[in-house]
């Protein structure tokens, strides 16, 4: 296996955002509907959330695929 090949497409990373997000922003909404006792609050909560974290992980996940594999094994050695 290549060093191109074993890493993830574009696209495999979006669908992983997106049913990551889907689940995170299902427990963010309980969470704040728990707390705030209010619907339309947890909702808008949740649809805040759910933006700005799939944004965030989707450039996450690109960060990592430019390090090397095996780049941090090779710090924790020293």
């Amino acid at each position: 296996m290549t060093q191109e090949s074993s890493r993830e497409s574009h696209l495999r990373s979006v669908l992983k955002a997106i049913t990551w997000r889907f689940l995170a922003t299902s427990t963010t909404f309980i969470i704040a509907l728990l707390v705030i006792g209010e619907l339309p609050a947890a909702a808008t909560i949740a649809g805040f959330e759910v933006v700005a974290k799939m944004i965030i992980y989707y450039l996450h996940e690109r960060a990592w695929q430019l390090v090397p594999r095996g780049t941090l094994r090779k710090l924790l050695r020293r």
